[in-house]
């Protein structure tokens, strides 16, 4: 079996790993389709330093991104329950539905946090009561927040 060779990947590759990564690759594989479409580069100390640098910067990034995403959190507990009014029709039940788009525009009137809608889960809205929501601000920060819905 031939030896492996070591790079540093310069892009994310699906099933060999992220920009910065060191891997170790077929020399096939490495001469004739990493290195000419400068996917990888060979292993030196300087470039080592420079993936090594690269990783502790998006670390830091990604650090500061969960601080934000903890104190938006706390902002939306505080706030408590939210309430949105919609007309009602026989037996409590609503015309249309709530939207994440609306419970995110409430949380901002409500908290001045900007929540994206995409990061909603909301569960079916057909009558009037209490439903729990969840919000996902980070991939490691979720917060469940209460929205009654309640006649016009």
């Amino acid at each position: 079996m031939a030896k492996r060779v070591q790079l540093v990947l310069t892009q994310d590759v699906r099933k060999l790993g992220k920009n910065g990564d060191l891997v170790e690759v077929a020399p096939g594989y490495a001469r004739n389709y990493l290195l000419p479409q400068k996917i990888a580069t060979n292993v030196t100390p300087g470039i080592l330093k420079q993936a090594e640098k690269r990783r502790e910067i998006e670390r830091l990034r990604l650090l500061a991104l969960k601080e934000v995403a903890l104190t938006q959190k706390a902002a939306i507990e505080k706030a408590g329950k939210f309430s949105i009014a919609k007309q009602v029709g026989e037996n409590d039940a609503i015309f249309g539905t709530v939207t994440t788009a609306e419970v995110a525009d409430l949380i901002k009137s409500v908290t001045t946090q900007e929540v994206d809608k995409r990061d909603i889960t909301l569960p079916d809205v057909a009558k009037i009561g209490t439903y729990r929501a969840e919000l996902k601000l980070h991939p490691e920060v979720s917060v469940t927040v209460e929205i009654e819905v309640v006649s016009k």
